[in-house]
C-alpha cells in the first residue's frame, strides 16, 4: 500500500473513532518527564493539566517525580537512565504516542524542529533545527534541516510552509543546493525577507516579524534563537513563550520525542505537549518519510566541495584599481577562495561586508567577467 493510501485509510479510521466517541480530536497519550527541571515540578504539572483541559482527547502521563498533588498517572523514577529506558519502552509498545522530555541522546542524523511565537505578529514559526545534529557537515546539515522543518510544519497543519534561510555561514551554499533540488522536483515554497532586498535569505528583522513559516539555520544558532524567543520577557531563567525545541526528526528514527529546556515554565510546557500531540495526530513519521523520499530523488545528498589543491598557495594580487562595484551572494565560508580565483584571472578584487552580508568588491568594468568566473567555479 502506498504511503498516501495508508495515510488516507488511517485518517478515515481515526475520524470514525472521533465521531463514535464524541471527542473533538483523536485520543492521544503523551508522556512528560520531570527529572532535571530547573523550575518547580508543580509548574510542569500545571502545564500538563492546562493542555489536558484544552483537549478532551489528551492524556498526559508523568515519568519521574511529581509534586504529590496531581491525579495524573505517574511513574516515579529518580534516575535519568531509568527514565529513558521506560519512555522508550512505552513508546515502542504503543502505550504512549509521544514524549516531552528535557534531555534525550539523539543519534547523529537526528535533530529537533522548534516552534516559537514571533513577537511582532504573534504567529507561529518553526526553527529548523534546535538540538541534535542532522549531519557532521554544516552545509549538508542545513539542507537536511530544511526538509526536517517542512515535514514538521506539514504534520502540524501547515499545508504549504514557506521556507527561508537565516543569514549565517553557509546560507548561500544551502540556498543554491535547495534551488537545485527544487529544479529536480522537490517541491516546497520559498518565503521572502520583508527587507527591501527580498529573497529567501533572512535577517534578524524577519525573525521578529515571522516573515516565513520555517527558518533554516544551524543547530547551535537555532538553540540560541529558541532561548531568546522563549524567555526575552522573563529575564532568562523561566521560559514563557512558545512550544519548546520540538520533535526529533531523522532517517530511521521513528520515536516521537520532543525536547523542552530545563528552564521551561508552565506556558511552554503546555505548548510543547500540544505541539507533540499535534504532530502525532498529523502522522509526523509518515509525512517526514514522504518528504525524505522526494528529497532523495531530488538529490539532497550533497557532494562536499573540496577546496582547490592550491587554494592555500600565495597568489599575487593584480595591480590595485578602484573597486566601485559589489558582487553579493558569495558565502562567507568561501570568500577568501573566491577572491583568489579572480586574482588568478588578473581581476583585482577585495572582500568586504555589506549590510546584507559578505560582498566582493571589483571595478565596474570587471564585474561582468568576474561574475561569470565566480559562477563557473560555483561561488555564485
Amino acid at each position: 500500500m502506498s504511503d498516501y493510501r495508508q495515510l488516507t485509510r488511517e485518517v478515515f479510521l481515526e475520524t470514525a473513532q472521533v465521531l463514535k466517541t464524541g471527542l473533538t480530536s483523536l485520543p492521544i497519550r503523551i508522556g512528560l518527564t520531570t527529572l532535571g527541571t530547573e523550575v518547580e515540578i508543580k509548574d510542569l504539572i500545571k502545564g500538563a493539566q492546562i493542555a489536558m483541559s484544552r483537549d478532551p482527547g489528551l492524556e498526559v502521563v508523568i515519568i519521574g517525580p511529581d509534586n504529590g498533588e496531581s491525579e495524573l498517572k505517574n511513574y516515579p523514577l529518580q534516575k535519568e537512565d531509568e527514565v529513558h529506558e521506560l519512555l522508550e519502552k512505552l513508546l515502542d509498545n504503543g502505550d504512549l504516542n509521544g514524549v516531552v522530555t528535557m534531555h534525550y541522546p539523539f543519534p547523529i542524523g537526528v535533530s529537533t524542529v522548534g516552534k516559537v511565537i514571533t513577537p511582532a505578529r504573534g504567529k507561529p514559526m518553526y526553527i529548523a533545527t534546535t538540538t541534535g545534529t542532522s549531519h557532521v557537515n554544516r552545509i549538508q546539515a542545513m539542507v537536511k534541516n530544511a526538509v526536517y522543518g517542512v515535514a514538521v510544519a506539514k504534520a502540524d497543519g501547515v499545508q504549504n510552509p514557506r521556507v527561508g534561510i537565516l543569514n549565517v555561514e553557509g546560507a548561500r551554499q544551502v540556498e543554491r543546493h535547495l534551488l537545485a533540488m527544487q529544479s529536480r522536483g522537490y517541491q516546497f515554497q520559498w518565503g521572502e525577507s520583508q527587507r527591501i532586498d527580498g529573497g529567501p535569505i533572512l535577517r534578524g528583522n524577519d525573525l521578529i516579524m515571522g516573515s516565513v513559516d520555517v527558518v533554516v539555520t544551524d543547530t547551535l544558532t537555532g538553540n540560541i534563537l529558541m532561548k531568546l524567543f522563549s524567555s526575552y520577557t522573563s529575564g532568562g531563567d523561566y521560559e514563557v513563550v512558545g512550544s519548546g525545541y520540538g520533535p526529533g526528526v531523522g532517517e530511521n528514527f521513528e520515536r516521537l520525542i520532543c525536547i523542552l529546556s530545563r528552564a521551561s515554565g508552565t506556558p511552554v510546557v503546555t505548548g510543547a505537549i500540544e505541539f507533540c500531540a499535534s504532530v502525532s495526530r498529523g502522522r509526523l513519521n509518515m509525512v517526514k518519510n514522504q518528504e525524505f523520499k522526494q528529497a532523495y530523488q531530488a538529490g539532497w545528498q550533497i557532494e562536499v566541495q573540496q577546496r582547490p589543491a592550491n587554494a592555500d598557495q600565495e597568489v599575487a594580487a593584480p595591480p590595485a584599481k578602484p573597486t566601485d562595484t559589489q558582487i553579493s551572494g558569495i558565502d562567507i565560508l568561501q570568500m577568501e577562495d573566491a577572491v583568489k580565483v579572480l586574482w588568478k584571472h588578473s581581476i583585482y578584487a577585495a572582500s568586504g561586508m555589506g549590510c546584507t552580508g559578505p560582498v566582493i568588491m571589483v571595478s565596474a568594468e570587471d564585474k561582468q567577467l568576474a561574475v561569470a568566473i565566480l559562477e563557473e567555479n560555483q561561488y555564485l
